[in-house]
């Protein structure tokens, strides 16, 4: 793949950018332990990733309220008692993987770049404060009245930066909500491979480029 084509960087945010499984687990794991029900990392993200694709395939409602209902769900399953803010209120702590800031740096110094993430405006700007990067587009599910996997959160991205989808090379870390509705499009992209399928529902697909971090993506790129 030729890099020097491209103008533009899309990235998804969270599973990509942000270390989510490790804040999605620092909040459930304590719970479990408290209510001693043994339940595994990978099942804590597996029913995660269920939970949430089914909130999500349902009426729009703002990612607090997707976050509040997942938790009451977890409740329901395991028969546990907690806050159903939970969730919420951890996400301004969940950290950027370790070479996120510095990658989206070098980026920054040859490309534009773009979030497009299924988050609210008020959660994503306690995130942005971490990533110490200003993006040239954030494109959040909040303003589209969608969530990824949905092809309209990628139909209104392509018409926001309005530049050739040819130019524009798109970094994530799901198959699900990001490269098979990306690659439908036309898009060309980047698995980001972090952890398996993570908090995210497995499926097939396969994307341009597969990397395991996005270090090794920007020493391919050459930037």
């Amino acid at each position: 793949m030729r890099f020097d084509r491209f103008e533009v960087l899309t990235f998804d945010c969270y599973g990509t950018l942000i270390d989510w499984e490790k804040g999605i687990l620092s909040v459930l794991k304590p719970i479990f332990s408290k209510h001693a029900v043994n339940v595994s990392d990978e099942e804590v993200l597996k029913t995660y990733a269920e939970i949430e694709a089914k909130i999500e395939k349902g009426p729009f409602i703002k990612y607090k309220k997707v976050l509040q209902k997942v938790m009451q769900e977890f409740c329901n399953r395991y028969n546990l008692n907690a806050e159903l803010d939970c969730l919420v209120n951890s996400l301004k702590d969940w950290p950027p993987f370790p070479d996120t800031v510095p990658t989206l740096k070098a980026f920054k110094k040859r490309y534009k770049l773009a979030i497009i993430s299924n988050i609210d405006k008020e959660l994503f700007s306690f995130t942005q404060k971490r990533l110490l990067i200003k993006f040239d587009w954030i494109i959040l599910s909040e303003e589209i009245k969608a969530y990824k996997p949905s092809l309209i959160n990628f139909e209104y991205a392509l018409k926001k930066i309005n530049i050739p989808k040819e130019r524009i090379l798109h970094i994530a870390q799901s198959l699900y909500h990001d490269i098979n509705p990306a690659k439908k499009l036309g898009l060309n992209t980047v698995l980001v491979k972090r952890r398996g399928f993570g908090a995210t529902l497995p499926v097939l697909g396969h994307a341009d480029i597969e990397v395991p971090d996005l270090k090794t993506l920007l020493s391919i790129m050459k930037v």
